[in-house]
């Protein structure tokens, strides 16, 4: 990041890329510009040109997915790894990991391995990345492993995506079905609360009812906010605690809809990474390690760490993952079949191509089931609330 006055006498402020602080003033001096700032850039550091936190601070998938596989390209076009890197951060438009480039080329150009180099930017490159790199160079398949990490990081975007877009409808008709009925018992219900009370004439149960709940939500809502507000804050803070979030994760396994759903989820992220990494030559024991952070179901991680003490003992995956009764009777028979053939990463990697498909059929037929189960539950709500209201005006209209 650079401030200089221009030949005109204006100031200007912006980026330059260079080594090192020296080379930048030179670098600016070259152009007539007269410095008076210059300080190295980070990817955790704002932009000089006035980047906003938190919304352009982030590498997302998409864009780390991209330059993996640009970097795959050059890499086996034989190009060298310095050069590969410079002609990425000359491409790269994203903001904070065209910084993070810059300093892992400056890494590697002093001598440093790129896994080393990758390393020392955890919130950019997992721990599946970097090791899965490691993998790469000491085999001499670096491009190889590269666009195996480009169509895993792919293959997880897919997924998250499917995830994503089934749910966003549900939530979101829900969220204006919650809103509407806000509206309905604060503001409508009060107004023919004080029709029905000029009324003098009693009123039908329902309509007791529905007046009861409207006073109780117009009267006390601060105090229906604060608890929804404690509920929220204590349920997140248990599912996140050790002792809280097996027992959440347990539940999820359990859930008559959605139970299924979050354990194909687990399976289709279990068997990409183990495939993928296993693959490009990364040891089992370092790959089930790593499968075990990825799958973020306490159960299922669990069985996996005790086939992983198994493995040291010199025992198959499929037994101790058969025994535990996490893993689906399909996935321990494919494995099985992979693990006495020595085809275990094809088989893997089948695994998660069938696991996702079936991810995308039941999130479709939930999504399917969802909208006419809404519909049915707003007009049940919607008919209470007519009834309710309606009776008692046809009362009146009666009266003579």
């Amino acid at each position: 990041d650079y401030k200089a006055i221009s030949t005109d006498g204006k100031t200007q402020k912006g980026i330059v890329e260079a080594e090192h602080a020296k080379a930048a003033r030179q670098k600016l001096k070259k152009q007539g510009l007269l410095v008076t700032e210059v300080s190295e850039k980070s990817a955790t550091k704002p932009s000089a040109s006035g980047g906003i936190p938190f919304l352009g601070g982030r590498v997302g998938i998409k864009e780390t997915s991209m330059m993996t596989r640009q970097l795959a390209s050059l890499v086996k076009a034989n190009i060298p790894l310095v050069e590969a890197l410079n002609a990425l951060v000359e491409q790269i438009d994203h903001e904070v990991l065209k910084v993070v480039l810059e300093k892992v080329r400056q890494d590697v150009n002093e001598g440093s391995s790129l896994a080393k180099a990758l390393s020392a930017h955890p919130k950019v490159f997992d721990t599946i990345f970097i090791n899965m790199v490691e993998a790469g160079e000491s085999s001499g398949t670096l491009s190889l492993v590269l666009l195996r990490l480009a169509d895993l990081k792919e293959a997880q975007m897919r997924l998250r995506n499917k995830v994503i877009s089934g749910m966003t409808y549900p939530v979101l008709m829900m969220g204006v079905a919650a809103v509407l009925m806000i509206g309905i018992f604060t503001f409508v219900i009060p107004k023919l609360t004080k029709v029905f009370e000029s009324m003098n004439k009693p009123v039908p149960p329902m309509t007791k009812l529905l007046m009861w709940f409207s006073g109780f939500v117009t009267d006390w809502w601060f105090v229906l906010l604060g608890a929804l507000i404690v509920g929220l804050v204590s349920f997140f803070r248990f599912i996140g605690s050790p002792a809280g979030k097996p027992k959440w994760d347990a539940f999820k396994l359990r859930a008559p809809v959605f139970g299924p759903l979050v354990r194909m989820i687990a399976m289709t992220r279990f068997a990409s990474t183990m495939g993928t990494l296993l693959g490009s030559g990364v040891p089992i024991l370092t790959s089930m390690s790593i499968a075990r952070n990825l799958v973020d179901n306490a159960p299922i991680a669990d069985a996996i760490a005790k086939a992983r003490e198994n493995i040291t003992e010199g025992q198959s995956i499929a037994e101790p993952l058969k025994r535990s009764g996490q893993f689906p009777p399909m996935v321990i028979h494919m494995i099985s079949i992979g693990e006495k053939t020595g085809e275990l990463p094809d088989m893997l990697r089948n695994i998660s191509e069938n696991y996702e498909e079936q991810v995308t059929a039941k999130i479709e037929g939930m999504t399917a089931l969802i909208e006419p189960a809404m519909i049915i539950g707003m007009g049940l709500v919607v008919g209470f609330i007519v009834m309710a209201v309606f009776v008692p005006l046809l009362d009146i209209s009666n009266i003579k």
